[in-house]
């Protein structure tokens, strides 16, 4: 049974109420909204009497009753604009039951309404509807979190606490968080218009936008554990992608320059405020290019980012300001573990490299291999130091198995991530196109599941069928949208930057029988 609080039961009250007086509280009829609360604050000229006859819905954010006139505050999508209720201009007859009854006593805030007016400021400046007729458009049945709002003793500054800032209710309860603090709202706007920035960089360098499987018979593309589901129908086990890598680089086999995926990838590992289940990626394969051309791209498109959200190359990240103005700082991977470490690595075996991250203290488990070794150094010691958006080139061999190997540096591989405010972005290679060096690197990943290894790389026999038709020299990318989100919005969390984060069961307390409760 639904426990309800004394406001929601005063709600659903007011509701019956309505009801009795025979006003749909949830009407299915369009209401023909034609100005928006900010297109109206940054057009409307008393001098020009524009905006005579005006149209707004949305909820009613505040109440002042005076007698036979009230102030009260809409917000719609575009923000909030005060309304003025007068008794005789929406009753014009002798009824007044929706003035005296309906807005007074039976309309809630938070409740949508509709209303019809013309525009004018108020003897303070306040830009205002005038409102000649007004409509219940749907009630709402839970009142929303109180903001209140005291003045800073300091400044003199009105400043609102009590509000809904508790991370995991809004993380739950987006759609509470995004009309209580509507300035969440700026974060996921600006998310959008990166993706579209980024989308509009691509479309325009001639790229096609395609989409790839998400159930796939194999996972693969990348070093992560999936999730795991069941086909009824063909008896059989897939998996949700953990990157689409493999399926964009059968397209450039069968002849496409240049495809691309804004792609949902889920990857069954831990949750941080860097890592959630379910992300974003956005992959990149362009045909007859090399890793060194990615990384000149790359460049641009996030220097075009900065610029399209910003207006500036600048970027207030905390305490920090990223400068995404090309060109951007680049490091080898040793040169970057030597310069924070003061280790040499180049030429250790395995059992050196277990000895200086002894020396270093990275935890390390028997299961790792040379390449995890690294990968463990690196992100202890080196990562977080980048804040700078920094190119980390060449890596070891046994650390990217869909890598092609360097054409000048024995044991290397050409790939480069980017690292911006201590985190990886973006990760890319000179594709390797060797059917027989790619089987044979698979294999060596079937040996490091064996030792334990539960990120190792299966073995995908049509992929290699793919490559044995050859595959053209490609370059690939693969850049995380949000994390890149998180940089660009200032967010400090990536739940921050996901309308809806994965989250533990939510704790809902049971009912107690009522004999109990007394």
């Amino acid at each position: 049974m639904q426990h309800l609080s004394e406001q929601e039961l005063q709600r659903r009250h007011k509701l019956e109420e309505l009801e009795k007086l025979g006003i749909e509280a949830y009407p299915s009829e369009l209401f023909d909204v034609t100005f928006y609360a900010k297109e109206i604050h940054d057009n409307y000229h008393p001098e020009l009497n524009n905006f005579q006859e005006v149209a707004l819905a949305g909820r009613l954010m505040s109440s002042r009753v005076m007698g036979k006139a009230s102030f009260a505050e809409l917000m719609d999508t575009s923000g909030r604009i005060q309304l003025y209720v007068n008794r005789d201009e929406i009753c014009p007859g002798e009824d007044k039951e929706l003035y005296n009854t309906v807005f007074k006593k039976l309309l809630d805030l938070g409740d949508f309404i509709g209303v019809k007016g013309r525009v004018f400021k108020t003897q303070v400046g306040e830009t205002s509807i005038h409102v000649t007729e007004l409509k219940l458009l749907a009630k709402a049945l839970r009142p929303l979190p109180v903001v209140k709002e005291k003045v800073d003793e300091a400044t003199g500054e009105k400043v609102t606490y009590d509000a809904f800032t508790d991370p995991e209710q809004r993380y739950r309860q987006r759609y509470v968080d995004l009309v209580v603090n509507p300035q969440v709202r700026d974060t996921f706007i600006k998310r959008t218009q990166l993706v579209q920035s980024m989308r509009n960089f691509l479309n325009d360098k001639g790229y096609l936008e395609v989409e790839t499987p998400i159930l796939q018979p194999l996972y693969g593309g990348a070093a992560a554990r999936p999730f795991t589901t069941h086909h009824n129908t063909l008896d059989m086990t897939l998996y949700l992608r953990i990157a689409n890598e493999l399926y964009l680089k059968r397209l450039i086999v069968g002849g496409f320059d240049g495809v691309y995926e804004f792609s949902k990838d889920f990857r069954n590992e831990g949750m941080s405020r860097f890592h959630n289940p379910e992300f974003t990626q956005m992959e990149l394969y362009v045909a007859y290019k090399d890793y060194a051309w990615m990384m000149d791209l790359v460049e641009e498109m996030v220097e075009r980012v900065a610029m399209a959200l910003h207006g500036q190359t600048e970027v207030k990240v905390g305490e920090n300001v990223i400068n995404f103005q090309r060109p951007w700082q680049r490091y080898t991977m040793f040169e970057a573990i030597e310069k924070y470490t003061g280790v040499a690595i180049g030429e250790m075996d395995e059992a050196a490299l277990r000895e200086a991250a002894a020396k270093l203290n990275v935890h390390l488990d028997p299961s790792m291999g040379k390449a995890k070794i690294i990968d463990e150094i690196f992100g202890e010691h080196v990562e977080p130091k980048l804040i700078q958006p920094t190119f980390i080139t060449d890596y070891p061999v046994e650390m990217s198995p869909l890598a092609k190997k360097h054409r000048d540096r024995p044991g290397m591989v050409e790939r480069f991530e980017a690292i911006c405010n201590g985190k990886e972005i973006c990760n890319a290679f000179s594709e390797l196109n060797d059917p027989i060096d790619q089987r044979k690197r698979f294999e060596d990943q079937l040996e490091l599941g064996k030792r334990g290894d539960t990120e190792a790389m299966v073995l995908d026999e049509d992929f290699l069928r793919a490559l044995e038709y050859g595959m053209p020299p490609t370059a690939g990318l693969g850049i995380g949208i949000d994390r890149l989100s998180m940089i660009m919005t200032n967010s400090h969390s990536i739940q921050d930057v996901l309308f809806f984060p994965q989250m533990k069961p939510e704790n809902v307390q049971k009912e107690k029988p009522e004999a109990e409760e007394k």
